[in-house]
């Protein structure tokens, strides 16, 4: 018997299970919410306590980046991202939980063996393509967009 695509297409979707669309993105519109509004939120308490622009530039997001690399090792980032999905991927804190998380699958083979040696297996190619991409930006913007 052949299978038209349009029964096939039914035969999907009456066998894929129903994914609640609002409820995730509710979820995840929420805790990328509460992620920025922390990082908001010490920015504005380091301005009140005479911070200068340059530290808190270096501050909040090695804070955030320390936040998630713990909560990572201690399993709640995942459990979180269970839940949140894509909100919890606000770009530094999805980047740390993935460096952290890579090397925490190898922990097996001992701290500083395992996870020490592993910690940069997926950060030393984002660090490269981003240096290189960046630099190949820089020259282009010099000799034709200025």
């Amino acid at each position: 018997m052949k299978t038209t695509k349009t029964q096939y297409k039914g035969m999907v979707r009456k066998a894929s299970p129903h994914s609640p669309r609002l409820q995730h993105w509710l979820a995840s519109f929420t805790v990328g919410g509460a992620i920025c509004a922390f990082a908001e939120g010490l920015r504005q308490v380091l301005l009140h306590f005479g911070r200068g622009q340059e530290e808190i530039r270096i501050i909040v997001p090695v804070t955030l980046i320390v936040l998630t690399a713990i909560c990572t090792a201690l399993g709640i980032f995942d459990k979180l991202a269970a839940k949140a999905g894509a909100g919890t991927g606000v770009p530094i804190t999805g980047f740390a939980n993935a460096v952290v998380s890579s090397a925490m699958e190898h922990r097996s083979e001992g701290f500083i063996l395992g996870v020490g040696a592993n910690l940069f297996r997926l950060a030393g190619p984002v660090l490269v393509y981003g240096s290189a991409v960046s630099t190949l930006y820089g020259i282009i913007y010099y000799f034709f967009l200025r």
